[in-house]
């Protein structure tokens, strides 16, 4: 009996995941309710709560796989990218450009969702923000060889601060100060420069 509760407990959740997804990329994460999700899953609202601890859990649970597959995508502009550290800095900046913009609501679902004042992001989503990070310091390491370890993961910081503030300017439509058309030249543009 408990077999046959846990599977339907799994599939429940691997369902709600699912439209919890589909409804984030049609319509973007601040207009997810938990009540058409429950409609879609065909089971009551309270059902979600007993699968997920509230909405924000399932949420960041598609955030998850949205951050797995960013950094696939990053991962996969550089086996093609050229060897010289800018080169590569570009081609990732601009894989995550592209990203961004094919994956746009779930893109922002990682940086919108809402958290408890002085709550820390969970482990998993400070993982896959330091594998993005690892992605940049390798050639950063090769740019700045005098910078210690401290200097360089600011700089990295501060370089990922950079295009994504370039990315969310580029693609929100609300904004007239980065034309979209024109992104992947501004991030070469800085990148190049950084590096000169």
């Amino acid at each position: 009996m408990a077999g046959k509760v846990e599977a339907r407990r799994a599939a429940l959740r691997t369902a709600l995941i699912s439209h919890a997804k589909k409804r984030i990329t049609a319509d973007g994460l601040k207009n997810l309710r938990a009540r058409d999700l429950a409609n879609d899953a065909g089971c009551a609202l309270g059902a979600i709560y007993n699968v997920f601890g509230d909405l924000g859990d399932l949420v960041l649970t598609v955030n998850a796989e949205t951050f797995e597959n960013l950094g696939a995508s990053v991962a996969e502009s550089l086996a093609d990218a050229p060897q010289t550290p800018t080169d590569q800095l570009i081609i990732m900046a601009q894989s995550y450009h592209h990203f961004a913009a094919a994956n746009y609501h779930l893109w922002r679902a990682l940086f919108d969702i809402e958290r408890p004042a002085g709550e820390t992001a969970p482990e998993w989503y400070l993982a896959e923000m330091g594998q993005l990070f690892a992605y940049i310091d390798a050639p950063l390491s090769v740019l700045f060889p005098d910078h210690d370890t401290e200097q360089r993961a600011l700089l990295t910081k501060a370089l990922f601060s950079s295009v994504h503030g370039i990315v969310l300017l580029g693609l929100d439509e609300a904004s007239a100060g980065v034309p979209a058309p024109q992104l992947d030249k501004m991030i070469s543009l800085v990148l190049k420069q950084l590096a000169s």
